[in-house]
């Protein structure tokens, strides 16, 4: 996705992010269709994906999958069901605090890690038997960010999710 110019008015408006983001949960998928690995950190490696992740070592445009917090409880809601764990969205990152959206197409860090927004992170069939009837339509819009691995490191539940300040 090419960003408007930064000084025009929409790109001004894309760029404005009033607060940083945190990591609330990290979660690993060793393979499909296995529950996935709750950690409190993980390595992430440049081009590829995060250790002990199904998808590492993939086309790097998905070596990352983040979703938004707040999404989570209107996801439950929309499928009609009570709040339901992290897991079972299969994303590797859970961030509150900033809009994943306004990250497509953006360079941020998420701790020492500098990813970069690829592509919106849409639900597949398996979220109907995990959520539920109704779960494929229900994380429509909600499903989270595919990113790649700019600069590889170690994130952390607690790590600060930043828009990245070009040099």
């Amino acid at each position: 996705m090419k960003l408007p110019p930064a000084d025009s008015p929409l790109g001004q408006l894309m760029a404005t992010l009033p607060q940083v983001g945190r990591v609330e949960w990290i979660g690993l998928r060793p393979q499909r269709g296995v529950q996935m690995d709750e950690v409190d950190a993980a390595t992430a490696v440049t081009g590829a994906g995060l250790v002990g992740d199904r998808y590492k070592g993939g086309s790097g445009k998905r070596g990352v999958t983040l979703i938004q917090a707040e999404h989570l409880p209107v996801i439950a809601a929309l499928a009609g069901r009570e709040p339901m764990p992290a897991s079972l969205f299969r994303r590797n990152l859970v961030v509150s605090g900033v809009p994943l959206v306004a990250l497509k197409g953006r360079r941020f860090r998420v701790g020492e890690v500098l990813l970069e927004g690829t592509d919106p992170c849409d639900p597949c069939s398996l979220m109907e038997k995990a959520i539920g009837a109704g779960g494929y339509n229900a994380m429509r819009g909600h499903g989270g960010l595919c990113a790649r691995i700019v600069e590889g490191g170690t994130l952390r539940v607690g790590d600060a999710v930043a828009v990245a300040v070009e040099d």
